[in-house]
Order: C-alpha cells, then sequence, then structure tokens
C-alpha cells in the first residue's frame, strides 16, 4: 500500500541529522478522523539555545496540498545538516543566528490531500478576529462551511492544534530575540514566486515596514538577479484569520525589544502548469512540480534565498536597526513603492 505521507520518513531522518548538532521536538500531535492514524508536528532547531539570539523560522506544509513547501525545506535542512559535519562557515553561521523550523504543519492535510486539515479548516485563516480590516470574499476566509474551501472554523471557537503549536512555537523560540525573521513557504499562486508581508487584513501599512524595506533593498543588492516580488499581501487579497498577521500583532505587543519581521513564499505554480497544462487534470499538480527536473530545479531554486535570510538575521545590526532620519527616509520610500500605486 501506497505510503499517504512519504515525507514523514524525510522528516525522521532529518531529526537523526539534527539530533547530533540541535534539538529536535515533537509540538502536538494530531488525528486523522477518518483512518485514525495519528501523526506528530516536529520542531527542529540549531545553534545556541540563546533566546536572544537573532533567529530565522521556516515554516511549511501549513496547506496539505502544498507539499512542494515541505520538500524545499527538508531539502535545505538536510543539506545544511550535512555541511556541519565539515563546513565551518556553516557551524560559524549558526553562532550568529539561531535556525529553528516546522516542516510540515498539517501532517492530517497532506496525507488526505487536502488545503486543511483534519477538520476541515484552513490553517492559515484560523487566527481569533481582529476588530479592523476586511477580507477579499471567499477566498480570504469563510465560517459558513468546512466543505467549502478556506473555512476559518465556527466562530468562537478555539484555534486548531495545529495553528496553536505553532504560534506557540514561534512565540517560545522567536520573542525575545533582537531580530527574527521567518519564511513560510506555500505555493499555487501566479506565475511569479513571490515574497509577501503583513498586514494580510488591510492595505494599511504594518509598524515595520521601514525595516521590511530596507531588508527589500538588501536583497536587490546582494542577489542582483534574484526571482522574487517582495510586496505586501493585502495588495493581491485580504484575509481574515491570518495567522501571521496574528503572530505579528502579539510580537508586537510585548514590551520586550526587539522586531519580527515574517514572510510568506508564494511560489507561482502556475509556471508549472504553463510548462505542462496536463498536470492541472491532477489535484496535487495544481500546486506542485509533477515533471522530475522541475521537481529538483525548484528544490534547489530557493536555497540561496534561505541562506540569505538566515546571514541577514546573523548581520540584523547593519540594515534592520535604521536610526531617525534614516527610519524616517526608508518609511517615504516603502510607502511610495508598495503603496504609493
Amino acid at each position: 500500500m501506497r505510503d499517504p505521507l512519504p515525507e514523514l520518513t524525510d522528516l525522521v531522518e532529518l531529526a537523526d541529522l539534527v539530533n547530533r548538532r540541535g534539538r529536535v521536538e515533537v509540538l502536538t500531535e494530531v488525528s486523522d478522523p477518518t483512518s485514525g492514524r495519528r501523526y506528530p508536528i516536529f520542531a527542529f532547531q540549531l545553534g545556541p539555545a540563546d533566546p536572544a539570539l537573532p533567529i530565522l523560522v521556516l515554516v511549511g506544509g501549513v496547506h496539505g496540498l502544498e507539499r512542494i513547501g515541505t520538500q524545499v525545506l527538508l531539502a535545505y535542512a538536510t543539506a545544511f545538516c550535512r555541511r556541519l559535519a565539515w563546513d565551518r562557515l556553516a557551524d560559524a553561521a549558526l553562532a550568529g543566528a539561531r535556525l529553528a523550523l516546522v516542516p510540515l504543519v498539517n501532517p492530517v492535510g497532506m496525507a488526505r490531500r487536502s488545503r486543511a486539515n483534519g477538520g476541515g479548516v484552513d490553517l492559515m485563516r484560523n487566527a481569533p478576529d481582529h476588530p479592523e480590516g476586511w477580507a477579499t470574499p471567499l477566498i480570504g476566509g469563510q465560517r459558513f462551511s468546512p466543505f467549502l474551501p478556506w473555512y476559518r472554523g465556527r466562530p468562537g471557537s478555539e484555534m486548531q492544534p495545529e495553528a496553536r503549536a505553532l504560534c506557540d512555537f514561534v512565540e517560545r523560540e522567536a520573542f525575545a530575540a533582537e531580530l527574527a525573521l521567518v519564511l513560510d513557504v506555500h505555493s499555487g499562486f501566479g506565475l511569479v514566486d513571490r515574497l509577501w508581508f503583513p498586514y494580510a487584513r488591510t492595505r494599511r501599512p504594518l509598524p515595520h515596514l521601514p525595516e521590511l524595506y530596507a531588508l527589500h533593498r538588501l536583497l536587490d543588492e546582494t542577489l542582483p538577479h534574484h526571482i522574487y516580488r517582495m510586496e505586501p499581501q493585502a495588495r493581491t487579497y485580504t484575509v481574515k484569520g491570518d495567522l501571521w498577521d496574528h503572530i505579528y500583532d502579539r510580537r508586537a505587543a510585548c514590551a520586550a525589544p526587539g522586531t519580527l519581521l515574517p514572510l510568506t513564499l508564494e511560489m507561482g505554480s502556475w509556471m508549472w502548469l504553463k510548462k505542462n497544462p496536463r498536470q492541472g487534470l491532477s489535484l496535487l499538480g495544481s500546486f506542485n512540480p509533477v515533471v522530475p527536473h522541475r521537481l529538483r530545479r525548484t528544490l534547489r531554486r530557493h536555497l540561496l534565498l534561505i541562506d540569505f535570510l538566515h546571514r541577514a538575521a546573523a548581520a540584523h545590526r547593519a540594515w534592520a536597526s535604521p536610526a531617525e532620519p534614516e527610519r524616517a527616509e526608508l518609511a517615504r520610500a516603502a510607502f511610495a513603492y508598495w503603496y504609493g500605486r
């Protein structure tokens, strides 16, 4: 019988590698309501156990159909762990910035080939309601039925165990850091690979817009031929109950100094459909590269970005702490670039 979740085997193998130099934990276990099988949600950490040290948090598999996000993170983490056996520069990188991964947030959804979790809830839209903001109809989240896509859960209900475990992990590991960068890897929209940042619920700029613009500028200067379009998610559509809006607001409410900048990598799966339209006939083919050489290309395509973000976290004082009047100038430039149009 075909294993519905081969990624779980890869996660166990990664846990063996990480255990040699880091820490492995199971955040929680979730059950498939159909088969009754229980799946762990793994978290991996590399680097010193110093909560104030900068950190890069990598997240994948929030939507079960988007297997490629989990596969990209598994490829990166496996390669990085193997480099630690011989590469002193990789070792030094961890001294400057910790690395944390939750590569598969929604194992039940992935095993069932479903965007939602076992309860039919879209985890990216499962955060509590915010008093301001609005949602693009249907795609931005709905509470009518779990049999329709983008279901947020019942009004007033608690967050799903997967979403709650991710939020608690990020709070525990990243909220005390001088700087925390987050990359949440998704697929399924457009012909361009986008780097989205909050807010998703409103087109109003978030308070750390200058820092995000500084990161955007650093990316352009460091990797001038990169493939990403960095922009507010709300430029494309707005969402109620967005997880990263919720986590960002929780961090902003903390009195402790430091900054958390969440990014969502939305891989443009229409590129794969354009080159191979037949794969659109399958559910997984609409969100993942199917042809072997395109899968291999995608698995290595984003490794440079992740390495850049890790180094940017370690060197955050060089770009992420602008003083006045530089910060005000960055804010004006960012607003003109992302919102002035």
